[in-house]
């Protein structure tokens, strides 16, 4: 087996390492959530120390909610089969590979050094481009603007690690700079982000939670522009995803949801569309 490769990441970068070892994880598994064969290859080339992930509950969300993320790329490749896609804070993850249709277009942003290592193991083509850049920075929009819309955007544990702020100035450039945009991502009230900080800090990540929603129908307020269209919990699997969980799972959601309905309700994943040009 070839040596590994050291990597050198800022402390919120780091945190895409999790992720990656879930869906390795998770891939290796008896009955894995995502098939994805790309991500054990990446984790075992890495030179880290993955084992401090290695929990269960983790590794099972992490792959749960890349799927569930997926199936709303899936409706809007489905509706708009030739649109974009930009995943914010792409990292190092796959899901151009898993949902490529061979025609849409494609856009994977984030942060110069994460960049520098996607570029290790992912090549750019015509359809799919990597963009570095940060989400708060406007100057990568130029680049998707020449892109064909309509636009679907991303944000899988991004916004979660900005101030509340620097989230609401994100989307609001993306809601003014691209009309009718389909935006999703997650959102943690207080409870969560203060006990997964403990959690990060307990396993040695430097990486910290900022913005913490508490509702995330609090985001339509904000007057940017954006309407809420779903809301799910992790538990709350799509009809699509349920014969991807074991018997044993499932009911282990349903058992958790009804004993304990608010902690269940502390993560949400979230679909938001922005308004279209008149």
């Amino acid at each position: 087996m070839a040596s590994r490769q050291s990597i050198q990441l800022g402390r919120v970068q780091e945190s895409l390492l999790v992720p990656l070892y879930a869906r390795a994880v998770d891939t290796l598994g008896k009955r894995p959530i995502l098939n994805d064969p790309k991500a054990v290859e990446m984790m075992e080339s890495i030179d880290w120390d993955f084992r401090r992930f290695n929990q269960r509950r983790r590794v099972v969300g992490c792959a749960l909610r890349s799927a569930m993320f997926d199936e709303w790329v899936k409706d809007f490749l489905r509706r708009h089969p030739e649109g974009t896609v930009v995943e914010i804070g792409a990292g190092l993850n796959t899901r151009f590979e898993r949902l490529d249709n061979g025609a849409v277009h494609w856009f994977d942003l984030d942060l110069p050094d994460v960049v520098e290592l996607r570029q290790k193991f992912f090549i750019d083509s015509g359809r799919r481009v990597t963009l570095a850049g940060s989400i708060l920075d406007p100057g990568w929009m130029a680049a998707v603007r020449q892109s064909p819309g309509p636009y679907c955007f991303v944000a899988e544990a991004v916004f979660i690690y900005l101030t509340e702020e620097q989230v609401r100035g994100a989307l609001a450039q993306i809601a003014s700079n691209f009309p009718g945009v389909s935006i999703a991502f997650d959102t943690a009230i207080l409870k969560a982000v203060n006990h997964e900080n403990k959690d990060h800090a307990r396993r040695k990540l430097g990486a910290r939670f900022a913005w913490a929603c508490e509702d995330p129908e609090e985001i339509e307020g904000w007057k940017i522009g954006l309407r809420l269209v779903e809301s799910r919990t992790i538990g709350n699997v799509p009809d699509s995803l349920r014969s991807r969980l074991s018997l044993p799972m499932r009911a282990a959601f349903y058992v958790f949801a009804k004993l304990f309905p608010q902690l269940t309700k502390a993560y949400r994943l979230n679909l938001f569309a922005g308004q279209s040009e008149t």
